[in-house]
């Protein structure tokens, strides 16, 4: 069956593609009728919303057919890796929903199997020490249509391998010195099979095994062997991996045999508009203080979007959205976000924030009384109750809610004009004061005391409804705003120019002075998402401290950025 018609009638069962030869595999009783799946991740960097994507896959898929999932650390190049990288990798899994039991396991563990297979493999002259630098040994390679040239140290005798394999792993030889290579076929079709690099000098110390290694495994080489010491059935991977299968099976063959053999399976990688993907250019970001930390809200990563507010159901349901397929494809950052403001309109607290204040005082409101009206906690929610809120003589509302000479079709505070205050009264705007400079100081305005909520004038309507915080009891707070890191819709597509330069300046906007509801400073918990209403969805930093309130923008309420970009 091709490719295609597997995905056809996998949308017809209710399952995706891979799903769908995983469900096959174990109706045919492969491998003993077991299910065991990896997550494979190199601790060299935190994951990212692509990570997020395998994750659902690799756990989900061991989840929906009652298999299992291992948790595995690509760990064989000491140069990049670190512990930080291995403990923020398990807390971004486990704040995804998944977890690996006591199946935690690391390529390291076969360093010993792994090097004893590549001396089998020496002494069967299926492998050979190259003395040739990497320039040499890729410019002899070949092209896709012309054969590579053999290495002159190719014919090297068992026995001369073995001793310099021994002393590469001594520490005898200069790093770049020496490889060793598997002997395939210099003229395959395949250019993975033209005698690929299976270990490679490095001097650098291992967070797991110290000096005891001189010589690490490369990929291709580690990962099979590694699902096969595992007992992996199904690794699933991404689609640039689809062209280094054939060389994961033939080192597979080494050990496996037809009673049980993992078998690959390939699927798109998750691209997003916006955003890079590639860990080298986000550690650059966070090297060079381009951004602030892994755990910039801004960066793609999974410890970034958890900073920022997004939820974990948010980004499972946006990767069920885009779904697995054997194409690539640029997924629309509002695709993410639509996911993200879908989940936090059913969760979050709603609260009054007022981002750019100006004093409102209702002339006719007794100057020492403070009134408690009743707001709902989330209108979407059945069960979701209240809290109260202070009203007072004098407020604060949002800046931009009033205007001076308004348009036709200005729905908000104008001289004249009434709104209503939301849960609370309707005002009319009688008076507006202002500095020496002509900027506007306060509003003053009258209050129906009929419109409150159970009053007699209370269903009287008005088109403008504007949040509000009483003065006397607001508190102060700064809010971050981030919006899209990059300004250009696919920075990697844009190879003339630096990635750094695509950077967009505005992704971050501090404001101090936003005046906040007591209810949304007395219970700012980390990671408790709220709706700032009519302003967007908030949490607050893990920068934040009583008195010093500090709130993350997660998204607006409503995407109008790809709006803006079109005009």
């Amino acid at each position: 069956m091709s490719t295609n018609t597997q995905e056809e009638s996998a949308e017809k069962r209710g399952l995706n593609f891979v799903e769908q030869i995983v469900a096959d595999d174990l109706r045919a009783g492969k491998n003993g009728g077991r299910l065991n799946t990896r997550f494979p991740p190199e601790p060299n960097g935190y994951l990212h919303i692509g990570h997020a994507k395998a994750i659902c896959m690799d756990f989900g898929v061991a989840e929906k057919f009652g298999g299992t999932c291992n948790l595995r650390f690509d760990d064989t190049n000491p140069v990049k890796e670190d512990v930080e990288y291995v403990d923020s990798i398990r807390e971004d899994i486990h704040w995804l929903g998944f977890d690996w039991g006591d199946r935690e396991y690391y390529a390291s563990d076969y360093f010993p199997k792994l090097y004893d297979l590549a001396v089998r493999l020496i002494k069967e002259g299926k492998a050979y020490v190259d003395d040739q630098t990497s320039e040499q040994i890729a410019a002899q390679k070949g092209t896709p249509t012309e054969p590579g040239k053999e290495s002159p140290f190719r014919n090297r005798t068992p026995e001369e391998n073995l001793d310099l394999f021994e002393r590469m792993n001594a520490g005898e030889f200069d790093e770049g010195a020496r490889v060793l290579r598997a002997k395939i076929d210099m003229a395959s079709p395949n250019m993975h099979f033209r005698d690929p690099i299976m270990y490679r000098i490095i001097k650098t110390p291992h967070h797991r095994t110290g000096d005891r290694w001189k010589v690490y495994p490369m990929y291709d080489f580690a990962h099979g062997q590694s699902d096969y010491f595992e007992g992996v059935t199904h690794s699933i991977c991404t689609l640039e991996f689809e062209v280094h299968r054939p060389l994961y099976e033939y080192f597979v063959r080494e050990l496996a045999d037809d009673s049980y053999c993992p078998r690959q399976i390939e699927f798109n990688r998750l691209n997003l508009t916006y955003t890079v993907m590639s860990k080298r250019k986000l550690l650059q970001l966070v090297k060079e203080g381009l951004v602030a930390g892994w755990d910039d809200p801004r960066m793609p990563t999974i410890s970034g979007m958890r900073r920022r507010g997004y939820t974990p159901r948010s980004i499972r349901n946006f990767v069920d959205l885009i779904g697995y397929t054997k194409y690539e494809a640029l997924n629309s950052v509002s695709l993410l976000e639509h996911a993200v403001r879908d989940d936090l309109n059913a969760v979050a607290t709603r609260v009054m924030a007022v981002v750019n204040p100006v004093k409102v005082v209702i002339t006719n409101y007794p100057a020492d009384k403070v009134e408690t009206v009743s707001m709902d906690n989330n209108p979407e929610q059945d069960n979701a109750g209240t809290h109260e809120m202070p009203f007072t003589r004098e407020i604060y509302i949002e800046r931009e809610d009033f205007m001076e000479n308004p348009p036709k079709k200005f729905f908000r505070l104008a001289p004249g004009g009434e709104v209503r205050l939301k849960g609370a009264y309707i005002i009319k705007c009688n008076d507006v004061i202002k500095d020496a400079d002509g900027n506007i100081t306060e509003i003053h305005c009258t209050y129906d005391p009929d419109t409150l909520s159970g009053m007699p004038g209370s269903m009287r309507k008005v088109k403008g409804t504007l949040h509000w915080v009483s003065a006397s009891h607001a508190v102060d707070a700064t809010v971050r705003l981030y919006d899209r890191l990059f300004s250009v819709e696919n920075p990697s597509a844009e190879t003339d120019r630096d990635f750094r330069e695509l950077l967009n300046p505005d992704s971050l906007r501090v404001i101090e002075g936003v005046k906040v509801e007591p209810y949304l400073a007395e219970n700012a918990e980390v990671g408790r998402p709220f709706q700032f209403q009519r302003v967007g969805y908030f949490t607050a930093d893990p920068d934040s401290r009583p008195g010093a309130l500090v709130f993350n923008r997660t998204i607006a309420l409503k995407d109008s950025w790809e709006k803006e970009q079109k005009k």
